[in-house]
């Protein structure tokens, strides 16, 4: 077999790595020491290369090496030839343990992050290790660093949890151009983008939790002998166990190629104390203007006090931050190919509220968006950032908007400005728009009015990456709120400079990197077929528990999923169709005398239980008959 150049390089490479984990060296030394030993104790005749071969065979080192060196199949990619090389990186799917491996560019510098293990997750002292086959809850680490992500493989929760991953991350330089060549020690340790880890916990039910969300500084790396370095990472909790450990992970930095002169630890620790003394000033000089602006907007009217005036929100460490700064223009690729998909996308991310031990209310927490898309839910503040984001990169004038609903309950939702004057809502948690046409309460008593079509009851302020806005209009009414907001006797504005100060990218080290949407890792139509299996056991043995016969029809089976196509592109779109046609088809193949009856249900998870459960529960489903 002949390899390309390049492709033996990296082979000799990963074989090298290997001897020098196994510390081959000191092995060979040891055999020879004895080897030598031995042979002065029984003849002086000379050591020969087979004789001391055949003392390594017998002592089984070669076998060692050869057991413990495995080669995974690189799968292919639809890479164009000008394509730049990946990190080899490798991105372990939840319903599968492949290693997907690429390509690593020699002329690039890679930062190795190793995840040797977890201790101390107390809150599992009491699991037992799991059986073999047995459905247990897991813990899955996701890493962000740099527009890249990864995530570990799920391992079984326990209080020494077997977290064991190896991530490359890609360091490279963000000048125009500047993408190809190989960072230094000094662009390095100008870099202050942390590594985002988020570890999540995954019931026996699907169902989520965030168990901690923690920032990395890896820059330790640059002063380590030989650039590698392994410590302990304490995870601490979220929300109001901020303050609590949550667990242990030994983690493991190495840079490769390593450095040819490693850096002074002092230099490190003057680099991040001079970041952190920045950051505090520029969070104080905001803080002042902030006390200051808010002082003017009481002396407006002292009803602005009750005002739902959102200028700090806590995120999942408890850390207060700007709400401008969650915000940020996010562009999806080809991933979302318009607004209203967009939407429709970020509605099925399920709405949950941050827990609360004992009473009191909601708990106030808006999670980092890394920590949003790995949970896979979140509260009403993190559906609408999101879907602000995402329209910013759509191109729209898109803001956050921070109120009440119909029933006086606190809530956040997006309100776009189009070009005309237009000014538009958009619900996050179910992808509705409603077009806003205020009343005009100076109109003569039988004028006509427009009625609310919204279930927004009132409205503060509203925000993007960029603006801040508080409502100053004698009612905070929306169906009375006029949204020039360019009109100051309506709108008190930040100003924008403060703002950028603390909120733009890259303007403080505290604020979190922003994170790049991923393609989906499942395959829809594999995750369809095996749930329809699933629903049609669960059927099968409902109805056998009375008593009744099932008979399945494929071909009207086949024709439903023409249904299912038209309810989701009538989700995304708004635009109804294809029903004539589904009409037709089902006339078509149900038998006379026959009655055909369906109806749809949507659901935000894959578990085939809760969602027979669930229509079992629903009034119109008839639990006797077969369709």
């Amino acid at each position: 077999m002949c390899l390309p150049p390049e492709k033996a390089s990296e082979l000799k490479e990963i074989i090298h790595n290997h001897l020098l984990k196994m510390d081959i060296h000191g092995k060979i030394r040891e055999v020879l020491a004895e080897t030598v030993k031995d042979d002065q104790g029984s003849s002086h005749q000379p050591l020969s290369e087979a004789d001391f071969v055949r003392a390594l065979q017998r002592r089984g080192i070669i076998d060692n090496v050869m057991k413990d060196l495995h080669f995974t199949q690189e799968t292919a990619t639809n890479i164009g030839p000008e394509s730049p090389p990946k990190p080899a990186a490798h991105y372990v799917d939840q319903d599968s343990t492949h290693i997907k491996k690429t390509n690593i560019d020699p002329s690039r510098r890679y930062l190795y992050l190793q995840v040797l293990g977890g201790k101390a997750f107390l809150e599992h002292l009491q699991e037992s290790e799991p059986l073999p086959g047995q459905v247990c809850s897991t813990f899955t680490l996701y890493l962000h660093f740099r527009n890249q992500r990864f995530r570990s493989k799920p391992v079984p929760c326990a209080c020494e949890p077997d977290l064991k991953e190896g991530f490359l991350l890609e360091i490279h330089r963000d000048g125009f151009g500047d993408g190809s060549k190989m960072v230094d020690a000094t662009t390095m340790l100008s870099m202050c983008d942390p590594v985002h880890m988020v570890l999540i916990k995954t019931d026996t039910s699907s169902e989520t939790t965030l168990v901690s969300s923690y920032f990395l500084d890896w820059r330790t790396v640059l002063s380590s002998p030989s650039c590698k370095t392994c410590f302990a990472v304490e995870l601490m909790g979220v929300g109001s166990e901020s303050k609590i450990p949550a667990g242990v992970l030994t983690v493991s930095l190495e840079l490769f190629p390593p450095l040819p002169e490693t850096l002074n630890t002092d230099i490190i620790s003057t680099q991040q104390s001079l970041e952190r003394q920045r950051t505090a000033e520029k969070e104080r000089l905001f803080l002042v203007y902030a006390k200051q602006w808010w002082r003017e907007f009481l002396e407006i009217r002292s009803s602005h006090q009750s005002k739902l005036v959102k200028i700090f929100a806590q995120d999942e460490n408890g850390v207060n931050r700007p709400v401008c700064s969650y915000v940020r223009v996010l562009r999806a690729g080809r991933l979302l190919e318009s607004p209203r998909q967009a939407a429709r996308f970020i509605s099925l991310l399920a709405h949950e509220r941050a827990p609360v031990v004992g009473g009191g209310g909601k708990q106030e927490q808006w999670c980092t968006l890394m920590a949003f898309l790995c949970r896979g839910k979140g509260d009403c503040e993190d559906h609408a950032i999101l879907l602000c984001s995402l329209l910013l990169g759509f191109g729209l004038d898109a803001y956050v908007c921070v109120g009440t609903k119909a029933k006086g309950g606190p809530h956040a939702w997006v309100l776009t400005r189009g070009t005309d004057g237009s000014i538009t809502f958009w619900e996050s948690l179910t992808a509705h728009r409603y077009l806003h046409q205020p009343i005009d309460p100076d109109a003569p008593p039988l004028a006509l009015q427009p009625k609310p079509s919204s279930p927004y009851q009132t409205v503060g302020c509203v925000f993007n990456h960029q603006t801040f806005l508080a409502n100053c209009q004698p009612s905070d009414a929306v169906e009375l709120c006029v949204f020039d907001l360019q009109n100051q006797s309506h709108w008190k504005a930040m100003s924008e400079e403060a703002l950028k100060s603390v909120c733009a990218p890259g303007s403080t080290t505290s604020l979190p990197p922003l994170p790049p949407l991923c393609a989906p890792s499942l395959d829809p139509a594999v995750v369809s077929n095996r749930l329809e299996l699933e629903m049609r056991l669960l059927v099968l043995e409902h109805r056998k528990d009375l008593d009744l016969a099932t008979v399945w029809d494929d071909h009207l089976s086949y024709l439903l999923s023409s249904a299912l196509s038209a309810y989701e592109m009538e989700r995304c779109t708004g635009v109804s169709c294809g029903n004539e046609e589904f009409q037709d088809a089902v006339r078509r193949a149900v038998p006379d005398g026959h009655t055909f009856k369906g109806f749809p249900i949507h659901f935000l998870h894959r578990n085939a239980r809760r969602a027979f459960a669930t229509c079992l529960r629903k009034p119109k489903v008839d639990k006797t008959k077969s369709y």
